[in-house]
């Protein structure tokens, strides 16, 4: 769960911020939110999803992030800063601190972020010029959602086993392997 801390900061002082607090926090337009734990299934699936993107992109320009790296959506209009479960970016940049040029995110979805994972950090997501695919995963049953930018945003929705490609990094997967060791036998 999400706690917003008014505090309305700069950008400045919230990446100043990030550097030493033992708290991670998104940052929308001046307000922070504090980022809550996950459960096991959580960390499982965005575990077993790092190996097998970091394994595919070896040797590649591109790049596996985990949830301890920000994106930054910098517009005219909005000054935001998310930390996805996941996100692939092939951009060559000097800042430490965050990327802005995903080419997938991934968020891997919970009762407490599943609304805001949908809704307002999508629609952020698709502010950024270099994003392919947005895959949402459910982690208490086999769903994965894959929103790609082809004229609009495309949904392809897999339940069960199910063979799928990620375009954005040419990667074939079934469904089984993002939930390996998650349900019991």
């Amino acid at each position: 769960m999400n706690t917003a801390k008014q505090l309305n900061i700069s950008i400045n002082e919230y990446l100043q911020g990030e550097l030493v607090s033992d708290i991670k926090y998104e940052y929308i337009n001046g307000d922070v939110f504090a980022m809550a734990g996950a459960k096991r299934s959580h960390n499982i699936i965005s575990m077993n999803l790092a190996i097998l993107l970091g394994t595919h992109l070896k040797d590649t320009p591109c790049q596996t992030y985990g949830s301890d790296m920000k994106v930054g959506i910098l517009t005219e209009s909005d000054d935001v800063f998310y930390y996805p479960d996941l996100h692939v970016s092939c951009e060559k940049s000097d800042n430490e601190l965050y990327n802005v040029e995903p080419k997938l995110i991934i968020e891997v979805l919970s009762d407490s972020t599943e609304r805001k994972d949908r809704a307002e950090k999508f629609r952020d997501y698709r502010k950024l010029n270099s994003l392919e695919e947005y895959v949402l995963v459910a982690q208490e049953s086999l769903r994965v959602e894959i929103y790609r930018r082809c004229d609009q945003w495309e949904l392809v929705l897999l339940e069960n086993e199910a063979q799928f490609c990620l375009d954005s990094i040419a990667l074939s997967l079934n469904t089984l392997e993002l939930y390996e060791n998650v349900f019991e036998a």
